[in-house]
């Protein structure tokens, strides 16, 4: 790795984090997929050896449960799914190099040789620990067969993560009031023997990784707090079947393995990025590309993740890597979230826009890749919404882009038969070498969305250009200066081909076919955008074609209609005898309080006076609430159900006497009440005055 500016002479990398084999693709998946691919063909777009893979991530828990439920192995449930990704992925010009998964051969060979590595290193230590038990059905409950309160930030929370809170790792034993999925009863622990990584030998390289780390500012800042706190070791073994077998000291060529114990589905993921480097390998040679040199040498290796994964690839990743003499990320890429119609997306409420969905419409995958690309910076969320897509796909890809492009070859080929025969002109020249340079820029920066607006705003350029020298009237009076306004235009439009290909490489690949130029566009360098087209080509077809407003009117009726359906089945779920049988409402406690414990809660009214999104974290929300007496600082998990922007000056409901908690390093100092999965704030009903005690 060598932090130089790309490209550089070392191969690279590009990963994006694993689809877990267990349901449909949607948008909010799909981005981080869209970006890697556009990002990879970035790099090599400006030279940079790139490869591009990935892989189905096939094992843990909820893989398990849902085999089960179906009645089909775990193998076979998540091969079904991983050859559906297999399939989607292209349809989306998604293309990777190499797309494997995290239970063959390749992956249970280097998963088990990173675990020896780890071994023979003293890395790794036995602890008994405290494991979630099922007492009904007698058997120990690993990750997401356990859910309860999270320890840190008391949400809710699923057996190795928080989240719907604080997004902390959670290890075994961790959960607070155990509840298993399997039957629904409170679980209990019983200690058990399990292997961990001590990440705590890694603490100062870790700390350093993060000051070289490369990429979005979540990446590398939202690890510190984890890395230089107390580091907890990670327990990487569990209670379960399915899975890779965790190899002892003796499985050294098909020895024995630790017997009931397979790895955590966080080791042998994360492995699968190297699998599938030297998958490709195996395909091409080394000649071609060395996987070695990358991943043991001195690649650039560039991840692409959502942000719930920060920690897992910033803390976990490179230690493992470290522990097993493996090269560390160059950069790690993590993207935010995919809202819908300005709300969280939420698939229990099929409040989605599932890739099926999207590709049922006949809508060019391109345009999808434009949208999610440049809707927002790589690390902010992006909002879908049908309306939006139309707008943007209907003014800057039809408009502007696909407008611009298509007068300017129709002109150039009905008066010259193509590209005029005189020089480009200096000025025209020198812009296209500036939208060379950003874009080279906005590679070396990770910036996707500047990637994405490098064409548009030399289409821009061009239209402004064309509309001020309006050729058709000097085809006439003044041929010469005519033939040399399209000439430059003709040039502008091969430009706009070669650097949009990485956000629209189809659209290219057409608008390439249309100038009649050799080979593919894919394999054009950068420096084609000044190359002189053919002097001949036919008349030209559209680029893109509009979204029509009854299209969009028919989707969201769609959409809407779904999410209502959704909603009434969760809510109104009953029996044939009308019993409510709505297990979204949790039972009601057993346990009473007393009216002096009530009593002892400080509830009060309060109003918001300011929010603000809290850095590095897609849920906490930082409010100023006034509550009276004083303005209290609260943080609150409500970020992606609210409009941010919307609740200053909303009444709230308040428990002033909670316990000060620190999350992302805020302090919050009580809790404002709301209620469901929604985020319902609670609020008076009357105009009661701010600070009135709750009774």
């Amino acid at each position: 790795m060598s932090h130089q500016e790309y490209p550089t002479d070392s191969p690279a990398v590009v990963t994006v984090g694993l689809p877990y084999a267990n349901g449909d693709l949607h948008v909010g998946h799909l981005r981080g997929y869209v970006c890697g691919d556009a990002y990879a063909r970035s790099l090599r777009r400006i030279g940079q050896q790139t490869a591009f893979v990935c892989g189905s991530d096939m094992h843990g828990t909820p893989i398990a449960v849902n085999a089960a439920k179906e009645g089909v192995s775990p193998e076979e449930f998540a091969l079904e799914y991983h050859e559906k990704y297999e399939a989607t992925f292209p349809k989306f010009n998604v293309d990777f190099d190499n797309y494997g998964h995290t239970h063959d051969e390749t992956n249970t060979e280097m998963t088990k040789s990173f675990v020896r590595s780890w071994i023979d290193n003293d890395h790794v230590i036995e602890k008994e620990i405290q494991v979630a038990w099922d007492t009904e059905e007698d058997q120990p409950l690993p990750d997401r067969f356990v859910e309860g309160t999270c320890p840190y930030c008391g949400e809710h929370a699923r057996g190795d993560e928080c989240d719907e809170g604080c997004q902390r790792h959670l290890e075994p034993g961790e959960i607070e009031n155990p509840v298993s999925t399997l039957t629904g009863n409170p679980a209990e622990y019983r200690t058990r023997e399990h292997k961990f990584l001590k990440l705590s030998d890694f603490q100062e390289y870790l700390s350093g990784f993060l000051d070289r780390l490369e990429g979005t500012d979540n990446a590398k800042n939202q690890p510190r707090e984890w890395v230089e706190g107390d580091l907890q070791d990670l327990c990487i073994t569990r209670d379960m079947e399915w899975g890779i077998d965790y190899p002892d000291e003796t499985d050294g060529d098909g020895g024995t393995t630790e017997e009931d114990l397979v790895l955590y589905v966080w080791v042998d993921a994360p492995i699968e990025y190297v699998s599938s480097t030297k998958q490709y390998t195996e395909r091409v040679g080394a000649d071609t590309y060395d996987w070695e040199q990358v991943w043991k040498d001195d690649g650039e290796i560039v991840h692409v993740i959502g942000r719930d994964i920060i920690q897992h690839h910033t803390v976990f990743w490179p230690a493992m890597l470290k522990g097993a003499a493996f090269n560390e990320p160059r950069s790690i890429l993590a993207t935010g979230f995919v809202n819908i119609d300005g709300k969280a997306l939420s698939t229990s409420r099929n409040r989605a826009v599932w890739a099926d969905e999207y590709l049922d419409t006949d809508f060019h995958p391109d345009l999808f890749r434009y949208y999610i690309v440049t809707g927002s910076g790589l690390e902010k969320d992006v909002d879908f919404s049908w309306d939006r897509f139309a707008e943007r796909v209907n003014g800057e890809l039809v408009g502007n882009l696909g407008n611009f492009v298509y007068r300017s070859l129709l002109f150039a080929q009905r008066n010259y038969d193509g590209t005029p025969d005189v020089e480009v002109s200096d000025d025209v020249r020198e812009r296209i070498q500036q939208g060379i340079e950003a874009f080279e820029a906005a590679v070396n920066d990770y910036d996707l969305r500047g990637i994405g607006q490098v064409a548009i705003d030399l289409a821009d350029y061009g239209n402004e250009y064309i509309q001020r020298n309006e050729p058709w009237k000097l085809t006439d009076d003044d041929p010469e200066r005519a033939a040399q306004v399209i000439r430059d235009c003709v040039q502008l439009s091969k430009a706009c081909a070669v650097l949009m290909q990485p956000v629209l490489p189809e659209t290219a690949e057409s608008l390439w076919t249309q100038f009649g130029e050799d080979g593919q566009i894919a394999d054009a360098a950068l420096e084609e955008a000044l190359v002189a087209p053919p002097a001949e080509f036919d008349a030209p077809d559209e680029l893109f074609s509009k979204v029509e407003d009854e299209t969009v009117a028919e989707l969201n009726e769609t959409l809407r209609d779904r999410v209502e359906t959704a909603a009434a089945e969760s809510d109104n779920d009953t029996t044939d005898e009308g019993e409510d049988t709505n297990m979204d409402i949790e039972p009601l406690a057993d346990e009473r309080i007393s009216f002096d414990d009530f009593e002892a809660l400080d509830i009060r009214v309060g109003q918001i006076e300011s929010a603000e999104p809290i850095e590095d974290s897609d849920k906490l929300v930082k409010l100023e609430v006034d509550i009276g007496h004083e303005v209290r600082q609260v943080v609150a998990g409500i970020q992606q159900l609210h409009d941010v922007d919307d609740l200053p000056g909303t009444k709230v409901v308040l428990l002033a006497n909670m316990e000060k908690a620190e999350l992302f390093g805020v302090e919050s100092n009580g809790m404002v009440l709301a209620a469901g999965e929604e985020a319902d704030l609670l609020t008076t009903h009357e105009d009661a005055p701010v600070g009135t005690k709750v009774r």
